[in-house]
């Protein structure tokens, strides 16, 4: 049976490239919702990025809106990397779909509440949503398999010099989520940033079905600012949470216990890994370091011919 899952984003082009990569993947992963956070952009924005992804494939997966703004303080939005729109670049058509009604909290809680099956959480932005589900309702986090994020970085940051941007943007939320004892596998720039797409790969995508034209616009935009900080190759951050539900083997990754600074001057929003073994001090937290960058792109080239299909554009046609 395929793996139920809920993904709360904040599209966003490596979102947008997760969501699509998930949706090509139906006989592995039920997509039962999609939750929207203010992070890369404000939450409109963001939230009309999601449906425009969903109509441009025609896929009718309901999308709620979440927490405008981090548990404490003001938002600061990825606008340098993602543009005005959050996710600048190719010229989408505007959406069939709507949100629903439901916030994202009681929208996820109806959901994990009705299945038969532990959900798995996906989150692939700042944690505010997951931390304020778990904190108003204790009680869903036996109901909830894992959670799969794209998060964090034992080595350093891109935010700041210790700090990744969905942590830091909300680093409450995430220590609580990092301590709440759901089981989380870490995707973190230790292992997206060796996640990364290279020109050559995406000018082929652009020679491909629709769906593959429009990820390579995408990625055209979202590398300008990858380059601008000197990056060899575009990092694919969230499309790792996904991957790694679909073909965990294609990581290397080492438990250990996980936790976040919300205090420190220097290192707010660091994720901090403890590798003592302590027994009073369980590891929480699978951290994924390595990736086999060939298989992954393979990966990502084979779901995206799939939705071209599914479009009625194989692979390779005008």
């Amino acid at each position: 049976m395929p793996t139920p899952i809920i993904i709360d984003c904040d599209p966003g082009h490596d979102d947008a490239i997760a969501i699509l990569l998930a949706l090509a993947h139906p006989g592995e992963l039920d997509i039962r919702g999609i939750t929207t956070v203010g992070g890369n952009q404000i939450l409109d924005k963001i939230t009309d990025n999601a449906l425009k992804i969903l109509s441009f494939v025609n896929a009718d997966i309901p999308v709620a809106k979440g927490a405008a703004a981090p548990l404490l303080g003001k938002l600061v939005t990825g606008e340098e990397a993602h543009g005005e729109s959050g996710m600048d670049g190719p010229a989408l058509p505007a959406s069939k779909f709507k949100p629903v009604e439901q916030g994202a909290v009681e929208f996820m809680l109806e959901i994990i509440r009705a299945s038969e099956e532990k959900i798995t959480l996906v989150p692939t932005a700042p944690l505010t949503n997951i931390a304020l589900l778990i904190t108003a309702y204790p009680e869903v986090k036996e109901r909830i398999e894992k959670i799969s994020l794209m998060g964090g970085g034992l080595a350093y940051g891109n935010v700041t010099r210790t700090a990744e941007f969905n942590i830091y943007v909300d680093p409450e939320a995430a220590r609580i989520v990092f301590e709440s004892g759901i089981p989380i596998v870490m995707s973190g720039l230790d292992v997206t940033d060796k996640a990364a797409i290279f020109e050559e790969e995406i000018q082929e995508l652009k020679t491909r079905g629709p769906v593959s034209v429009m990820v390579g616009e995408l990625l055209d935009f979202y590398s300008i600012y990858g380059k601008k900080m000197g990056f060899v190759g575009n990092a694919l951050h969230d499309p790792c949470a996904i991957a790694w539900l679909l073909h965990p083997e294609l990581f290397e990754s080492e438990h250990l216990y996980v936790t976040v600074e919300t205090e420190g001057k220097l290192t707010r929003g660091m994720t901090v890994a403890d590798r003592r073994k302590k027994p009073d001090q369980p590891a929480n937290t699978e951290v994924l370091l390595g990736v086999d960058r060939e298989a992954f792109i393979k990966l990502l080239f084979d779901s995206l011919e799939r939705l071209d299909r599914q479009l009625g554009s194989p692979a390779g046609e005008s």
